[in-house]
């Protein structure tokens, strides 16, 4: 009897001791915009381990995939209010339209994308001014691929800006995009993303831009005939905090989120250089017809692009823009 009393003492002083210790201090909700097999979410939750693990299981961080919070648009006014904690999506740009900054096409390859995008970059810099103002704080960002163009027919002439492609391309209701686009000869029809697919089954438009080839072959592969990695812009989201959530955690708190942010955004970029190899191949298994260039080829849309840039002034301001064009230009002429 006394045996079992010392056993029933030792099980309820663990129960004690663990349920206290284990019990978070903090509780941080984590919104996505991806499914839960999807890379990024995988990530998100990675960063969740390592922060309850640095922390001691001090701050929990729940993960919210797959929209099951709301759209990135919904998503982000939460972060302005307070009502979500911390995010990984794309940025919208109605609050401000200089948050387009984000998706601006100087980057030629992974390289020049991962100098672009470290914390003490510029257009880190700018990127947290503008959230800043929001009350959103920006944390890091996840790189999913450079982009290209998915289409139904062959393209004429893509890497010469100046002819007529033949085709009517789809393109995000972004300015930037939509001018990236444009300046290498193509005509646009803006459809938002989740209609893209559908879009170009119904002819409603030739071919899909603005997209990496991961989200082109898992979205796209049944219809789909030709794949252009020409590199315009990178598929990318951003990791974001709520600034009153900011506001209540301590300065080393927030230092080992950063950590882990910095970690996972690293590995991104690492991880999107290996599919897209890996979706090209996929993408020929499957009879689709791959076009890859080398920088050398693809300058020509470069300097196509930048040149188009004084049309995004009158959006983006003209500061702005020569400030772009003062960081960016040299990865668009080397």
């Amino acid at each position: 009897m006394t045996g079992l009393k010392n056993t029933l003492c030792s099980v309820m002083l663990l129960i004690f001791i663990s349920s206290p210790a284990a019990a978070a201090e903090i509780t941080l909700r984590f919104a996505g915009q991806f499914p839960e097999e999807h890379s990024a979410t995988k990530l998100m939750r990675e960063i969740t381990d390592g922060v309850q693990s640095r922390t001691g299981g001090r701050i929990s961080i729940e993960v919210y995939p797959a929209n099951v919070l709301g759209d990135y648009t919904i998503i982000y006014e939460d972060l302005m209010r307070g009502a979500i904690d911390m995010a990984l999506i794309s940025i919208p740009s109605q609050f401000d339209p200089r948050l387009e900054l984000v998706y601006l096409n100087p980057f030629v390859n992974y390289n020049a994308v991962k100098k672009a995008f470290r914390l003490d970059s510029w257009l880190s810099q700018k990127m947290d001014e503008y959230n800043t103002r929001l009350g959103v704080k920006l944390l890091g960002f996840n790189i999913e691929g450079l982009t290209g163009i998915a289409s139904v027919k062959p393209i004429n002439d893509p890497l010469a800006p100046e002819s007529n492609k033949g085709v009517l391309v789809r393109v995000p209701l972004m300015h930037i995009y939509k001018a990236a686009i444009e300046a290498q000869g193509y005509r646009t029809v803006s459809v938002q993303y989740a209609d893209a697919a559908r879009a170009l089954e119904e002819g409603r438009c030739d071919a899909v831009s603005s997209i990496s080839a991961d989200a082109a072959f898992t979205n796209l592969k049944g219809t789909m005939k030709y794949w252009y990695q020409l590199n315009y812009s990178q598929a990318v989201e951003s990791y974001l905090m709520s600034a009153k959530t900011w506001d209540r955690l301590s300065e080393e708190d927030i230092a080992i989120i950063y950590g882990e942010v910095g970690r996972a955004s690293a590995k991104s970029i690492a991880q999107a250089k290996q599919n897209d190899r890996r979706n090209h191949e996929l993408m020929r298994q499957n009879g689709i017809e791959v076009f890859t260039y080398s920088d050398a080829e693809l300058l020509p849309l470069r300097r196509a692009i930048a040149e188009n840039w004084k049309n995004l002034e009158p959006v983006m301001g003209r500061q702005l823009m020569n400030d772009a064009r003062k960081h960016f230009l040299i990865n668009v002429k080397h």
